[in-house]
């Protein structure tokens, strides 16, 4: 499964974070310790929050251990917010567009997870972004499809209420005709100020997913030092970082036999098809 970490503090390079600890992202790429695979080397990536509200991106598919270009924009790149993503491939091509992060608009996601059989629900996952956001989707993941989605689902104005409606919904399809796919997300949204990190799964065990907040916040798939003290975000929890508020951890998504049965986006989408 791939591994990412999360920025957010006083404006810094990234190198500090992303390259040069003793377990970083690119020792994390060749040998990830809490992770169902080891290595992480179908690409890599980089988003930050600059001087335009949009965030910039720079991805690859080369090995983050064998891309010189990583190191150098690490050391001279410089952001108050920044995410940083090696990628391990869950049945979709390695090309840049499906690398991570994925931006829209003001937006930054990242993701570790998967949907189940996702080549037999990736068209009603498609089907769940609406028309005026499908040309922002370049690649042909699962990750951007439900960030995508997300947006779809009012994002911009309730960021956790439009995951919970696009989990919801995901949760349905995966259960359809009562396969009981398995599904994991745990991700890191963005937009500039507000920073979230969601460790959710149906069927499964979520990925995962720790946090320290010693001034900056590194939110992170796993420790990369051994000098700070990390802490776990639990299982189907979101962690909350705003401006001028402390660290928040609130719970995230009920259990499944709990989740209410109003319409849900799936079910729509079901009934449309």
């Amino acid at each position: 499964m791939c591994r990412w970490l999360a920025y957010r503090g006083e404006e810094t390079s990234f190198d500090s974070y992303v390259t040069e600890p003793v377990h970083s992202l690119i020792n994390q790429s060749l040998r990830a310790r809490e992770s169902a695979g080891s290595t992480n080397g179908d690409g890599f990536g980089l988003g930050w929050y600059g001087i335009h509200p949009e965030p910039g991106l720079y991805r690859e598919t080369r090995p983050a251990w064998s891309d010189e270009n990583l190191r150098y924009l690490c050391r001279h790149l410089q952001s108050h917010m920044f995410f940083a993503h090696v990628r391990a491939a869950t049945g979709t091509a390695v090309t840049r567009q499906n690398c991570h992060p994925f931006a829209c608009g003001r937006w930054m996601f990242m993701h570790n997870g998967f949907i189940g059989s996702w080549s037999r629900l990736r068209r009603k996952v498609e089907a769940m972004i609406p028309d005026h956001l499908y040309p922002s989707r370049l690649g042909t993941t699962d990750s951007e499809a439900v960030f995508l989605a997300m947006m779809g689902e009012g994002l911009e104005h309730d960021p956790i209420g439009a995951t919970q409606r696009v989990m919801r919904a995901l949760s349905a399809l995966v259960d359809e005709d009562g396969l009981r796919e398995r599904m994991r997300f745990t991700s890191a949204l963005a937009n500039g100020h507000d920073l979230y990190a969601f460790r959710f799964a149906h069927n499964d065990t979520a990925n995962t997913l720790y946090y320290r907040d010693d001034g900056p916040l590194v939110v992170a798939s796993e420790p990369f030092d051994t000098e700070q003290h990390w802490s776990e975000v639990p299982a189907n929890h979101v962690l909350i970082s705003r401006p001028s508020r402390p660290v928040e951890i609130r719970p995230f998504m009920p259990p499944a036999a709990h989740l209410p049965q109003e319409p849900t986006v799936a079910q729509n989408v079901v009934e449309r098809a």
